[in-house]
């Protein structure tokens, strides 16, 4: 599959006009192509994480490099104050920071052993938090099994049955209406996966997520890459979207992972 690195990017687009001042509830108001969308710190984290794996370098030093140098993109309070600092010591964050960047670690994964071990890499920099390595490793392993074949019941079954029992049958309108804004691994990993469950396609899954009305690009950006890894296919206009906003390393590290 191509374009896995834009599965999270375009999601995170999507989001951003409906966060913090402009949440919607409302399916029918959500507008992938908003004209405010632009990438975040999901984008800037999930590409920096990427580029680790790909270069072998070191994720905490790379993920502090290339956030450092894109400072404008609304990253957390406390990952804000970890970049900052030459040390970048953890502070054991459950926060859903660590969801939203880890989904390379499903992409280049060759079994489950190891996007496990590279989704708590992904995690360790910052989010050192219990809470924090499980929501990477459980978004990780949902897109590395949908990627694999797995189909929604696997995933519902052995997913989120697994580490998040409690909303293992629940359904999007048992929580919709009541949502909140949450920016923590376990009120955001969850309601994400239950979004792709009960999406019918890429663009679909996206909108689900944002209506939510909570954290709407993290919850697009976890989401997205599952509903583009079972789909296999994202809208175009979306594509060339993200493209034309995305900066050239983040273009040429996505052309690079294509070519794996």
């Amino acid at each position: 599959m191509k374009d896995l690195l834009l599965s999270a990017a375009i999601a995170d687009i999507s989001g951003v006009p409906y966060e913090f001042d402009h949440p919607t509830k409302n399916y029918d108001k959500v507008d992938l192509l908003h004209a405010e969308g632009d990438y975040s710190d999901d984008t800037v984290c999930t590409f920096a994480c990427a580029e680790a794996f790909l270069k072998d370098l070191d994720v905490s030093e790379n993920l502090w490099k290339r956030c450092r140098q894109d400072p404008r993109r609304g990253y957390g309070g406390r990952f804000h104050g970890w970049l900052m600092t030459e040390e970048r010591i953890p502070y054991n964050s459950l926060g859903n920071g660590s969801a939203m960047r880890c989904s390379s670690a499903a992409f280049i994964a060759k079994d489950e052993e190891e996007c496990t071990e590279l989704a708590i890499r992904t995690a360790m920099p910052t989010h050192n938090h219990e809470e924090g390595i499980k929501g990477a490793v459980a978004t990780a392993l949902a897109i590395f099994h949908l990627l694999h074949g797995k189909d929604k019941e696997y995933i519902r079954n052995e997913v989120l049955g697994k580490y998040y029992p409690e909303w293992q049958h629940k359904k999007y309108a048992d929580f919709h209406d009541h949502f909140p804004f949450d920016e923590t691994c376990p009120l955001t990993v969850p309601p994400a996966i239950i979004c792709f469950l009960e999406s019918k396609d890429y663009a679909d899954c996206l909108k689900l997520a944002i209506a939510l009305g909570g954290d709407a690009d993290t919850l697009a950006a976890i989401a997205g890459p599952m509903a583009y890894a079972h789909y296999k296919v994202m809208p175009q206009e979306l594509i060339d979207n993200a493209k034309q906003k995305l900066p050239q390393w983040m273009l040429d590290l996505n052309e690079e992972l294509n070519n794996m």
